[in-house]
């Protein structure tokens, strides 16, 4: 909201605009004054329509051509901002500001030869002028003339010492080239020229962020608020550097962050973000807050591809099925994602790929990300790595997972059973937090250790390169802490992807693509790698999973209970609403029966009314339904659910092997991609491929079925977990044999 003074201001512009507008003519420097007062409060407007009305009488005046120009280009009219540009030029050849203007056009247009050229004409103009380098510069970085880019750049700061917007590119364009160090240091040197200037904070702060340097990040802004606590952009950045790992403290100081520059979208967005991760430790008032907020930016016009993200997640994570919509459509809004480099985005766009037609186009998606990550490898090679004549094989595993976390957790047993005399093993992790268990119990197993949390995408190929590895494998995707891009690089002669993501991650650099007979695709363009088959099971549960696990109560649920309980503990971003009227249906169709909802996320009131209103829909009313909003003890609430009905398409992983270990059935819809036959893989390999069915149809019947047939449900609750651990996915030892021997015959071949 406006001061006082501001408003009056307004007022006494629009009089002055008013009276200029009815003069005939208008005084030229009077409309000069007036139209750069209106450019100062971003009325493009008004200074459009005042300067057309001067120019109408003074023809001549190159400064009101030139200023009508900027003011039709902040309007997004290009074409005719040129018109005004080289009519300022016609008037006062020469006109350097008004060559400056016309290349600014151009970069938006993304012409930049074009731009390079009005801005070297600036500069032959003004050869001792420091704003044309730096314009020109800027040209030749958007070639991607990074060397020739920064020479002028240095040139304009031996001109220009306290120029800001330099220094700001020179890190930049050195950051960019590969230099992140030296880039670094130029930010340093340039606040010694411009101590405390607010644009070069922010851009170190940027910089050792991008630069994976969070601990340092988090000193550098601490140390600012310490000074000036009241600084908004220190706030925001702090909070949201947080977010994820202190989401408490985050939401604290973007909330701060708001209420000292509440226009400032950016930290809206920023603090519904931190809001959506708290959701997982409160009581569900926070993620109510995120669905409130996210409705409120949601009516904002033109968002950006990072803003749809976080409206997305808001919306998926309370099963607001209709805001979803409204966001956009399905190829739309995942190509914008992927064109942004926002790869990670994707993971919850699994769960949206309905169709056959959707999973193409969500594969075609990944490939938008890739090729750009291949593009940007390509700028910066590296020399291919000396190769070895060892005679053990060399595996890495790159994941900043492998700890205490379900990957870590399932590849434990691989590292339990390394096959010494044919391979040595490598672990590559980036994740900044301190060492768990598991985590401890790998690096003491694995032959080399490498932890780089703070470490750009090309250095750590660089690394791994210098290990010699045969075969390096990513377990990780785009998920938090993880670099898949690392493998545009190329680090090793053999790529390939398993287990952290259910996906092609989008690079060509990727041969293979681990999975098994039950999972692979049913056609091979829904991978971008070649399918690298395990003789069983993709995957194995560890002994820890198996000791971990709460006992099984004699009793049966329906027995104990009096009612069959339906539930899943799956991640609602997976409840699509054609899986959450499945689950309705069977519900329905079951008198008495209930259905659990085993999610942190339970305990939002928006999440159990749109949950709620697609139950009722279908005739079950809200008592039927029950709220577990667990934390951490999710698999003790197994022991009052009858039967999991696993979402799709995109299906469980964890939470299906989880069931099955705690001894409750799961009914699963398998569909053509990998994403949508996980489950299938985990039943099949348990003995219970009846479970797992190709229509949705099929689907309510087979829950039906099992419903109806107590006897095995009493079997399967006494005798799952046993039977697991006599199968595929019990056997670690065989697990390992033949994953190793899958490796040593690919590498071999």
């Amino acid at each position: 909201m406006q001061d006082s003074n501001a408003h009056v201001s307004g007022e006494t512009l629009d009089v002055e605009l008013e009276v200029l507008m009815a003069t005939s003519p208008p005084l030229p420097d009077a409309c000069l004054n007036l139209g750069r007062q209106l450019y100062r409060i971003q009325r493009f407007a008004d200074g459009a329509r005042l300067t057309l009305h001067a120019l109408n009488h003074h023809p001549d005046a190159h400064d009101l051509w030139n200023l009508r120009g900027v003011f039709l280009r902040l309007l997004g009219q290009p074409a005719d901002a040129l018109i005004a540009f080289d009519a300022a030029i016609r008037v006062k050849p020469g006109f350097v500001g008004a060559e400056i203007n016309r290349g600014n056009v151009f970069l938006d247009l993304n012409d930049h030869r074009r731009a390079l050229s009005a801005f070297t004409r600036a500069l032959e103009l003004e050869p001792e002028g420091a704003m044309p380098r730096v314009m020109v510069a800027r040209a030749l970085l958007a070639l991607n003339r990074a060397d020739e880019s920064i020479a002028r750049l240095r040139e304009a700061l031996v001109l220009r010492r306290d120029y800001a917007e330099a220094w700001q590119l020179l890190a930049s364009a050195l950051h960019e080239t590969g230099k992140t160090d030296e880039a670094i240091k130029s930010l340093a040197e340039s606040l010694e020229a411009n101590p405390s200037h607010p644009m070069l904070l922010e851009a170190m702060a940027l910089l050792l962020r991008v630069s994976g340097r969070r601990q340092a990040t988090e000193a550098f802004l601490s140390d600012i608020l310490a000074r000036q606590p009241d600084t908004p952009w220190a706030c925001f950045h702090l909070g949201d550097l947080l977010a994820g790992r202190d989401t408490a403290r985050a939401v604290r100081y973007l909330k701060q962050a708001l209420t000292l520059a509440p226009e400032q979208v950016d930290y809206a967005f920023a603090l519904l973000r931190a809001l959506c991760r708290n959701a997982m430790h409160d009581d569900g008032g926070m993620l109510d807050e995120a669905f409130a907020l996210a409705r409120t930016l949601a009516a904002r016009p033109e968002l950006k591809p990072a803003q749809t993200v976080l409206l997305r997640d808001a919306f998926a994570l309370v099963c607001a099925h209709e805001d979803l919509e409204r966001l956009g459509g399905f190829e739309k809004l995942g190509r914008s994602w992927a064109a942004a480099g926002l790869n990670a985005s994707l993971m919850f766009h699994l769960a949206q790929a309905e169709t056959p037609d959707r999973a193409r186009e969500l594969l075609a998606q990944h490939r938008i990300w890739g090729q750009a990550a291949e593009a940007g490898a390509a700028l910066t090679p590296l020399a291919p790595a000396a190769r070895r004549n060892g005679a053990r094989i060399r595996v890495g595993f790159m994941s900043s997972d492998l700890r205490d976390h379900p990957v870590g957790r399932f590849t434990l047993p691989l590292f339990e059973h390394i096959d010494r005399e044919r391979f040595e093993v490598f672990v590559y992790s980036f994740f900044p937090g301190p060492v768990d268990a598991v985590q401890a119990r790998i690096g003491e197993l694995a032959d080399g250790v490498r932890s780089w949390p703070e470490t750009p995408a090309r250095e750590v190929a660089k690394r791994i390169a210098m290990d010699q590895l045969d075969m390096l494998i990513e377990l990780g995707g785009p998920t938090e802490f993880n670099l898949p891009e690392v493998l545009a690089w190329r680090p090793a002669p053999i790529q390939a992807s398993w287990l952290g993501y259910p996906h092609s991650i989008g690079l060509s650099a990727v041969d293979y693509f681990i999975c098994d007979a039950f999972n692979a695709p049913e056609s091979l363009d829904l991978l971008l790698e070649a399918p690298l088959l395990m003789p069983t099971s993709w995957i194995v549960i560890s002994r820890s999973l198996f000791a971990a696990a709460p006992t099984i109560a004699a009793e049966v649920p329906e027995r104990r209970r009096g009612f069959l309980t339906f539930g899943t503990a799956n991640n609602p971003y997976k409840y699509t609403r054609n899986a959450v009227v499945a689950w309705a249906k069977i519900v329905a169709s079951v008198p008495g029966s209930r259905f659990a909802f085993i999610r942190p996320e339970a305990g939002s009131r928006a999440f159990q009314q749109n949950v709620s209103a697609i139950f009722a829909s279908e005739g079950v009313t809200a008592n039927r339904l029950e709220w577990r909003p667990t934390r951490g003890d999710h698999l003790a609430a197994y022991g009052d659910i009858d039967i999991s009905l696993d979402t799709f398409p995109l299906t469980g992983g964890t939470t299906t092997v989880e069931a099955l270990l705690m001894g409750v059935p799961v009914i699963s819809l398998a569909g053509s991609a990998f994403f949508q036959r996980l489950s299938r893989s985990i039943l099949s390999n348990a003995g219970l491929a009846d479970l797992c069915v190709d229509t949705q149809s099929a689907y309510v019947e087979a829950a039906l079925r099992l419903a109806q047939d107590p006897e095995r449900r009493v079997r399967l609750r006494h005798a799952l977990r046993a039977t697991l651990l006599a199968s595929p996915l019990g056997d670690q030892q065989a697990f390992a044999q033949d994953f190793y021997d899958m490796i040593y015959k690919r590498v071999r071949a």
